[in-house]
């Protein structure tokens, strides 16, 4: 892992089952985002706040592609796709997801993301800070269909919002 072409794959995570007997599978919300916030606190001083969050955004892409590899069937059809991966989300606990609106033609989509495991209960800064959520998402659904998606926050716990919602659209020229 410590090589420098070193390429995520979803085996990486090892067999907690084995390693952990004791203390399972299961942790603390505040220490994963003690690893995620202390992570960002550091790329944003060394590489700059624009940087780091394409860097947080591009986590969450490889994330999303293994997610979807590792734990989603990519046949079904989108709706049942849908099920499968809300029921995945809130089971894993990362967060409830819905649909808004849905346009299959155009492949365009808004969805909401609730008690998410980034960024419910953060204070408000007016911001919206799920640069690895949009990566995830994109990712996901880039393995799902196999074209690339712009996804995009437009509302977020930490902006004020208490559900964190997603534009995903098929990128242009696709």
């Amino acid at each position: 892992m410590k090589e420098d072409n070193y390429n995520f794959q979803w085996k990486d995570l090892g067999d907690v089952e084995i390693g952990r007997p004791n203390l399972g599978n299961a942790t603390n919300v505040s220490v994963y985002r003690l690893m995620q916030y202390t992570m960002r606190s550091v790329l944003n001083k060394e590489f700059g706040r624009l940087k780091a969050d394409e860097l947080f955004y591009k986590a969450g892409f490889v994330a999303g592609e293994e997610f979807c590899k590792a734990l989603l069937v990519s046949e079904l059809e989108f709706y049942d796709f849908v099920a499968q991966l809300q029921k995945i989300l809130k089971d894993l606990n990362i967060g409830i997801l819905r649909v808004e609106k849905s346009d299959l033609e155009k492949m365009s989509f808004v969805i909401t993301v609730a008690e998410d495991l980034d960024c419910s209960g953060l204070p408000i800064t007016g911001e919206t800070v799920c640069d690895y959520d949009e990566g995830f998402l994109a990712g996901i659904f880039k393995q799902y269909v196999g074209r690339e998606f712009d996804v995009k926050e437009v509302d977020c716990w930490s902006s004020g919002d208490r559900v964190c919602r997603f534009t995903i659209n098929l990128k242009n020229g696709q």
